[in-house]
C-alpha cells in the first residue's frame, strides 16, 4: 500500500505563540497553541499535503529550553513513524532558537529513509501577519515531495540542509541561512524547486546512534567555550573540575586560538577531556593543518559541533 499519511509533531516554539496584542511580535508567550490548532488555522493544508494529516504533541515548549530528554523523545517517535509504511514524511514544529541543533541532532541519529522537515517562525500566531501558516505549509509540500529523504528546514520559503543551516537574525522574518553552502531550494507557489540534486539521507552511523539515544542514562556533559581578546584558561580549568567531558572552543579566524586558552585546553585534554575546534567565523570552515593539536570540528558550528561530540562521548560509554 502506498504510504500517504504526513505526521506533524509539535513541540511548541514561536509558531504556537500567543500576545496580548496582536502588533506584539517581541513580548509574546512562546508555545500556547496546540500542534493540532496549528494545523486547524492554515487553509488547503491537505490538498497541500496530498493526503491524510495527523497531528502529535511531543513536547509543548519555548525552544531556549530544549533539553536532551525532549530530544531523546522525538528521535524515538521519529524513528517509528520513518519506519511506518504508511507514513510518507515528518513535519517538526520547533522554536528558532535551538532548531538548528535539534535539527542536526536528529540528522546524526536517525537513517531518514523519508524527508523529516523542521519548521518554525519569527513571529507569533496572534500577529497582525503571521508567518507560522506559511511556513507550516512549504513544510507540508516539501515532506510530500516523491523521493525525498533525510532531515530538512524549512523556512521564509527556502529549503535548508541540517548541516548548513543557522539562525543568522534575532528578529527579521528570513532568520536563517546556509552560509557558503547555499539553500537547498526554495517553495514557490505550493511548489519546490531545488537548486541541486535533492538531498539523500545522511549519517552513516544514524542506526547505532538511535540505539545510543533510547537507551535511559545521562548524556556526556559537553560545553562551549570562545577564544577572544584577553581570553584566559579559568574558565576551561573550572569546566574540568566540574566534571566536563567535552569541549568544544569557538575559536578565531582558521581556528587560531589565544595562548593562554590554548595552554588550559592542552591541560583539559591531558586530563582525557574531548577538545574539538570550531570558527566564530559564519561562512566558511577551519582548514586543519599538520600542526593543529585539537581535532577541528569538520566545519560544523560550535552549537552542532557540541552535539557531534556529545554523540560521540555517548557511543563510547560502556
Amino acid at each position: 500500500m502506498r504510504a500517504n499519511n504526513i505526521v506533524v509533531l509539535g513541540t511548541g516554539g514561536t509558531i504556537a505563540g500567543t500576545a496580548a496584542q496582536a502588533g506584539d511580535n517581541v513580548g509574546y508567550q512562546a508555545a500556547q497553541l496546540s500542534v493540532q490548532a496549528l494545523l486547524d488555522a492554515v487553509p488547503g493544508l491537505a490538498q497541500a499535503a496530498c493526503g491524510p494529516l495527523q497531528a502529535e504533541q511531543v513536547a509543548q515548549i519555548d525552544s531556549k529550553d530544549m533539553d536532551v530528554g525532549i530530544w531523546r523523545a522525538l528521535a524515538a517517535r521519529c524513528a517509528v513513524l520513518l519506519a511506518d509504511a504508511q507514513v510518507r514524511g515528518i513535519v517538526i514544529t520547533h522554536g528558532t532558537d535551538t532548531l538548528e541543533e535539534t535539527a542536526w541532532f536528529l540528522h546524526s541519529v536517525l537513517a531518514a529513509c523519508k524527508p523529516v522537515v523542521l519548521t518554525c517562525a519569527m513571529r507569533p500566531a496572534t500577529a497582525l501577519a503571521p508567518d507560522g501558516p506559511q511556513n507550516l505549509r512549504d513544510a507540508v509540500v516539501v515532506a510530500a515531495e516523491p523521493g525525498l529523504q533525510g532531515v530538512l528546514v524549512v523556512a521564509a520559503g527556502t529549503v535548508h540542509g541540517a548541516r548548513e543551516v543557522q539562525k543568522v537574525h534575532p528578529y527579521r522574518v528570513d532568520a536563517f541561512d546556509s552560509g557558503d553552502a547555499g539553500p537547498l531550494g526554495w517553495i514557490e507557489e505550493g511548489a519546490v524547486r531545488w537548486a541541486r540534486n535533492m538531498p539523500p539521507a545522511l549519517s552513516q552511523n544514524a542506526l547505532a546512534a538511535i540505539e545510543n539515544v533510547a537507551l535511559e542514562r545521562d548524556w556526556p556533559r559537553v560545553d562551549i567555550v570562545f577564544s577572544h581578546a584577553g581570553a584566559d584558561g579559568a574558565i576551561v580549568d573550572a569546566l574540568v573540575a566540574s566534571g566536563t567531558q567535552g569541549i568544544v572552543v569557538a575559536a578565531t579566524g582558521n581556528g587560531t586560538l589565544h595562548r593562554a586558552l590554548q595552554a588550559a585546553l592542552a591541560r583539559a585534554q591531558a586530563a582525557g577531556v574531548s577538545v574539538r575546534v570550531a570558527s566564530r567565523c559564519p561562512l566558511g570552515r577551519v582548514l586543519p593543518r599538520s600542526d593543529s593539536r585539537f581535532p577541528d570540528a569538520g566545519g560544523l558550528s560550535p552549537v552542532k559541533a557540541r552535539v557531534a561530540l556529545q554523540l560521540e562521548l555517548l557511543q563510547r560509554q560502556p
